[in-house]
């Protein structure tokens, strides 16, 4: 069973008068349980293909499923489930509630699920903190962290749902090789017992080691898997 299938994908975005064409056609099946890199230069649609995957950027044309859903059909208030039951997002520039502890951002999805009581919701996300290895600083806020920090509550946030699809742009860019390793032992762990999905979009020698299916592509196009 593929988590999300892609057919013909185009996205282009207008420049001042010119047209970038991001992404050229692109034919994509990602199966449950994948633990999958898209790899390939910057600027060569890494990230766009992502964010189109996770419903936060649309096709110009061509087709995108996610879960069986046509993406493209789904109402504002369908995608947003989409978002908050089955997909987990870990976004280079980390997107934290400034606002809000390391503790209360990774609760935040957990509280929007309205499933688990007050108590179950910190203590699991106190688990997940402990499990990236920052239950000491769950009372700092964004600012009060280094950027490594804050990569490791976004990698919390993005797993603490038990997401069915975890879409993970550049997840160690922030991260020494030790920490980085111990995230992607632990997000190997999740996809081995749990059979999430995973996706990376990366240049990081390190990630690509781990990934069982590599994708490279090249100016919007998908030139080997």
């Amino acid at each position: 069973m593929n988590v999300v299938e892609i057919h013909n994908l185009v996205k282009d975005y207008p420049l001042g008068d010119t047209i970038v064409h991001a992404l050229r056609g692109v034919d994509l099946e990602i199966p449950q349980g994948s633990f999958m890199s898209i790899t390939g230069p910057s600027g060569s649609g890494k990230t766009t293909l992502l964010n189109i995957i996770g419903c936060i950027d649309t096709a110009t044309s061509g087709s995108v499923k996610v879960g069986g859903a046509e993406t493209s059909n789904l109402p504002d208030k369908k995608l947003t489930d989409l978002r908050l039951h089955t997909i987990g997002f870990i976004f280079q520039t980390f997107n934290l509630v400034p606002v809000l502890t390391a503790l209360e951002n990774v609760e935040f999805p957990l509280l929007l699920q309205g499933t688990l009581s007050a108590s179950k919701v910190r203590e699991k996300a106190r688990q997940f903190l402990a499990s990236v290895g920052i239950a000491d600083h769950e009372k700092h806020k964004p600012a009060e962290l280094s950027g490594g920090q804050r990569q490791r509550v976004a990698i919390a946030r993005a797993l603490v749902t038990d997401p069915t699809l975890v879409l993970a742009d550049e997840p160690t860019a922030n991260l020494d090789s030790e920490n980085g390793e111990s995230i992607l032992q632990l997000m190997q762990t999740m996809n081995t017992e749990r059979g999430t999905t995973f996706v990376f979009s990366t240049h990081d020698a390190q990630v690509l080691r781990y990934a069982r299916t590599v994708v490279e592509i090249h100016d919007g196009r998908i030139v080997g898997a």
